[in-house]
């Protein structure tokens, strides 16, 4: 007897490798899927990790930006594959139940079920794993070239794969996939094998306080779109955005899970609609399983969101980001005296000689002096910030008429109560200026004005310049500034406030550039009155480097995103068609035609699709709210890129999105017809 349980026991443990293998190989529809997705998921991994591990601090100039950006996409990534392989993995569990039931009844203990399924996760593994470094070993240096292509970093750089990028792609993903395991094992293991033999045509309970909780997801998803619509660019818009996100999600799920349970029972109180035999079947079939439906709706809404905000923000950055380097920094240098002056005379002859050496020419040299006032703006006055509110604060530049002149090359005459005012943001918009008490009409609000790029929507590092007759009138101001804020040396601020501004705009290549302007700068810095120097260049490549590993980062994230949209959308259909097989047949057998079977499959996956992109496409619109006041962050103003990027991308998620649509419509109604 114990030789015979010894056979049978060796038996079981030399079939599981082929139950393992064909348990994979006769499900296919649901676990080539998976494995597809998880070996781009090892695939995008490999990419983060084995760029980060070249050295990029050797590499590239100003390199921290990049860094940080790959490194923190990296950590984010790693958050966003392990929820979502975690929940595809729920899919084939549930898809599998009734057949782990029917192991388990014909002689296989749950021991050997457990084994079975640690030979599947390793399979699902191993072939993930090489399947993905495959891939990226083929395609992480053209990446890494893509990398350099939109930082605009020479082409030329190695990218060398290291070890530590192999051992961390092989960690990570050796513990989300045992995760997996012990999650399937523990889903199995905790059930009857009648409960297994049932599969998941369970029947789900009405969620309790229905309509207290549609209400509650109304009220939430309001709120996070007031919070996106009526943000500032201020302090707090970062917190507005979580916030908005936080309540968004929320309320999302709240609707979907109770709001469409609480409309489809409102659908049944209507008499004459709902007991028309196509409504009918529709309304009570997505009623039944609703709450099941509802988590991978809300799930298919929120992916489809990210991918098309990840994918608008990644498009316009893309199209605009010289405008917004240049209009943050319209010089290419800029250098700062106080108390005392350089020549013009000087500057001049030092850039004559410089455009000789480097065969560059200056497109623009602006010299002027000016006093910086540090105010808050209250309608048409100015006066002094009070520490609280920094919604109106402003930094006003006072510039002489001379001054004016010479950087706009006008001929511009002002009385002593006039002034000209112009600013880099939103219009002035008053006929009157009320500085500290001092009175001035505007004689103009000009439009343009090079040392500050204008844009309406620039509120978050808006100046002000203000032109007036000549010195003592400026003196006048700062005077009045000074006795406001409690200055006691009047005298002395004055003499050591007066800023003289040297700034510098080049002809040729940024190489060139760079070259003339380190002499330059040398020179600069060794005149007296020395304060400090901007390169404009430099700052430029900084934030081309950064916003380049930025669109990088959203391009992946982009794809990631899209990638679990379908997949989440292809099982859901897949899974819903084997359990309405059953009950579309007794449908055939008391007498319902196979249109009528193709309408009502047309009309519930229809609305199974229509519903999460209707929510995405009304959630992207309220957050192109916010997200136009974080572009404004990093001065990017041109509505015209922005706009034309909404439309473009969400057309494009749209066709995708439909074609998706008819894709899975057709394999729902395969599976269904097979009765």
């Amino acid at each position: 007897m114990k030789e015979m349980s010894k056979t049978t026991n060796t038996l079981r443990i030399k079939l599981l490798p082929q139950l393992a293998w064909k348990g994979i190989v006769s499900n296919g529809n649901v676990y080539y899927p998976y494995l597809a997705a998880g070996i781009f998921s090892v695939f995008t991994y490999f990419v983060f990790a084995s760029i980060l591990q070249n050295d990029i601090s050797a590499m590239f100039p100003k390199k921290e930006y990049a860094w940080i950006m790959l490194a923190l996409g990296k950590y984010l990534l790693s958050i966003i594959l392990l929820l979502f392989l975690i929940y595809a993995n729920g899919f084939l569990v549930k898809r599998r139940r009734k057949e782990f039931g029917l192991y388990h009844i014909l002689g296989l203990e749950k021991k050997h079920i457990g084994a079975m399924m640690f030979l599947e996760s390793l399979l699902l593994y191993v072939g993930a794993l090489t399947g993905g470094i495959i891939f990226g070993l083929v395609l992480s240096k053209l990446l890494f070239l893509l990398l350099l292509r939109v930082c605009r970093m020479p082409m030329d750089l190695q990218f060398v794969f290291e070890p530590v990028a192999f051992k961390q792609t092989i960690v990570y993903f050796g513990v989300v996939y045992l995760i997996n395991y012990v999650d399937s094992l523990w889903q199995v293991g905790k059930s009857r094998p009648v409960e297994l033999m049932s599969g998941s045509r369970k029947g789900e309970k009405e969620p309790k306080f229905l309509w207290l909780y549609a209400l509650l997801g109304m009220a939430a998803l309001g709120f996070g779109y007031y919070c996106s619509i009526t943000s500032q660019v201020d302090s707090m818009i970062f917190i507005n955005f979580f916030r908005a996100v936080f309540f968004v999600v929320i309320g999302t799920y709240l609707l979907f899970t109770s709001g469409s349970i609480a409309f489809l029972k409102w659908m049944k109180t209507r008499k004459r609609t709902y007991y028309k035999p196509k409504n009918f079947i529709t309304v009570s079939g997505m009623l039944y399983r609703m709450k099941k439906s509802a988590a991978s709706l809300s799930n298919i809404c929120i992916f489809s969101t990210m991918a098309l905000i990840t994918l608008i923000c990644t498009l316009s950055l893309w199209i605009g980001m010289d405008g917004c380097m240049h209009f943050t920094y319209p010089y290419d240098m800029t250098m700062s005296y106080r108390e005392e002056k350089v020549s013009l005379s000087d500057i001049m002859h030092k850039i004559n000689e410089l455009e000789e050496k480097y065969d560059l020419t200056a497109q623009r040299v602006d010299v002027y002096d000016k006093v910086e006032l540090h105010v808050k703006k209250t309608e048409n006055r100015f006066s002094i910030q009070d520490g609280e509110d920094h919604a109106e604060e402003y930094v006003i530049d006072i510039l002489t008429q001379d001054d004016y002149n010479s950087v706009q090359d006008s001929s511009l005459r002002l009385a002593e109560d006039e002034a000209i005012i112009f600013c880099s943001g939103r219009d002035f918009g008053y006929d009157t200026i009320d500085l500290f008490g001092k009175k001035f009409r505007v004689q103009e609000e000009i439009k343009e004005f090079f040392p500050s790029p204008k844009a309406e929507g620039n509120t978050y590092q808006a100046r002000y310049m203000m032109a007036v007759k000549d010195k003592q009138v400026r003196d006048v101001c700062v005077r009045a500034w000074c006795e406001a804020v409690g200055v006691e040396d009047i005298d002395g601020f004055l003499q050591s406030d007066e800023i003289q501004r040297v700034m510098l705009l080049l002809e040729g290549n940024d190489e060139k550039k760079a070259a003339f302007l380190d002499e330059f700068g040398e020179w600069g810095q060794s005149q007296p009155g020395f304060t400090s120097l901007l390169s404009g260049v430099e700052r430029r490549e900084n934030d081309r480097i950064m916003y380049g590993s930025l669109l990088f980062v959203g391009i992946l994230f982009g794809m990631i995103f899209f990638m679990c949209l379908i997949l989440i959308m292809y099982y859901k259909q897949i899974t819903e068609g084997y359990e309405d097989r059953d009950n579309f047949g007794i449908m055939q057998k008391v007498g319902m035609s196979d249109q009528e079977i193709h309408g009502t499959v047309h009309r519930q996956i229809l609305m199974v699709f229509g519903l999460p992109l209707a929510g995405a496409l009304l959630h992207t619109m309220a957050g192109m709210f916010m997200v136009k006041g974080l572009f404004a962050v990093i001065s990017f103003f041109d509505m015209k890129i922005f706009i034309g990027s909404i439309a473009g991308v969400s057309a494009l998620f749209v066709a995708v999105y439909g074609a998706s649509y008819l894709f899975t419509a057709k394999t729902y109604y395969r599976i269904v017809k097979q009765v």
